[in-house]
């Protein structure tokens, strides 16, 4: 075939003119141009936010959620939650390589890769489905998918199982975002840090901040507090309900004697959690908001409402090193490796 846009937009059926994420369908027929990759997918990832909305339309029937995907996928071209407009990533075999690829990426026929760019853009076609675990977001499948030629990804590591990498790759943007804004001396708050994310987060920063700094945790529940503690760092627990603002900074105030914090990391899955993040933050302060359930409109007019100049990051799930950032720290850390063994593999 010919040559397309290296971004993708002559896959975009409807509406034209717009890149394949805001797409509401693309083309997912699997013969490639010559400067795209087929992929042979093994696992979807679902991103959190996403699987939990879908899982809880279908009340939480496994059948019923292959059948939702199906029908996101049949209808869209793409794995693109029609309500949270979120997709996730996958883990598959690298089947064939355009030729204008050939030889200018560090690609080659039978590596196994995870994409790391959205399956809210990824042209996707599902042939079968093999299992759905809910607990882990995770859905195996036989299926084909496409990567554009600016699409990023990364080689599985082989001092690691496959599901473990792909768990954490899901997320990797978190962290490494963490890396990149945590200064030594800051006071972080982490919502959401029992999760995935979360926990990422909380081991980053902790070391960021280096022993003048502080890291707060925020979790509801003892299951989510319980593996905090197993990561065995200097961290707070701030017990209270994401949905509950004035519940939020009144257990962070606690905490820090009375002090706004430098930064909030907002890692949860849920929706309505945005004034959770402002608040507690000092003017000029820094608000991340990784979760995919964010509503910008709830966090712009909400910080205005309650006069808070502070700057707030939009959860860009990627950044130059974010791969080897979070597979590094399940090196580093026993503690968090076995937590993501026991949890996601």
């Amino acid at each position: 075939m010919s040559k397309g846009c290296k971004y993708g937009t002559h896959r975009v059926i409807e509406p034209k003119g717009v890149l394949p994420q805001p797409a509401l369908k693309i083309d997912n027929d699997m013969n490639i141009y010559d400067n795209e990759i087929l992929i042979d997918v093994q696992s979807l990832n679902i991103d959190s936010a996403s699987f939990t909305q879908i899982e809880e339309e279908a009340g939480h029937d496994v059948e019923k959620i292959k059948a939702k995907i199906a029908s996101i996928v049949s209808e869209r071209g793409k794995q693109q939650n029609p309500v949270t407009g979120s997709g996730g990533m996958l883990i598959g075999t690298v089947e064939k390589i355009g030729k204008d690829l050939e030889g200018k990426i560090d690609l080659k026929v039978g590596d196994k890769i995870a994409t790391l760019v959205s399956l809210s853009l990824t042209p996707l076609r599902i042939d079968e489905f093999i299992d759905v675990k809910m607990d882990i977001d995770r859905v195996d499948i036989k299926g084909k998918a496409i990567l554009f030629e600016s699409g990023i990804y990364a080689k599985l590591p082989e001092d690691m199982s496959e599901p473990l990498a792909l768990a954490a790759l899901d997320v990797a943007g978190a962290p490494a975002q963490v890396a990149k804004l945590v200064k030594p001396g800051d006071t972080v708050l982490i919502l959401g840090a029992g999760g995935k994310s979360g926990l990422l987060c909380v081991y980053e920063a902790v070391k960021r901040v280096g022993p003048t700094g502080k890291v707060l945790a925020n979790v509801r529940s003892d299951r989510a507090e319980s593996r905090v503690r197993r990561l065995n760092l200097p961290v707070e627990i701030v017990r209270a309900d994401a949905t509950k603002p004035m519940d939020v900074l009144n257990e962070t105030l606690k905490a820090t004697s009375g002090k706004e914090v430098d930064i909030a990391i907002n890692c949860v899955n849920i929706p309505n959690t945005e004034m959770s993040s402002i608040l507690p933050v000092r003017d000029d302060g820094v608000v991340y908001f990784f979760s995919m359930a964010t509503s910008f409109t709830k966090a712009a007019l909400g910080a205005e409402g309650i006069g808070k100049d502070v700057t707030m990051i939009i959860g860009n799930g990627y950044t130059k090193g974010h791969a080897k950032i979070t597979l590094e720290e399940l090196r580093e850390s026993k503690e968090l490796r076995d937590i993501f063994e026991e949890l996601y593999v």
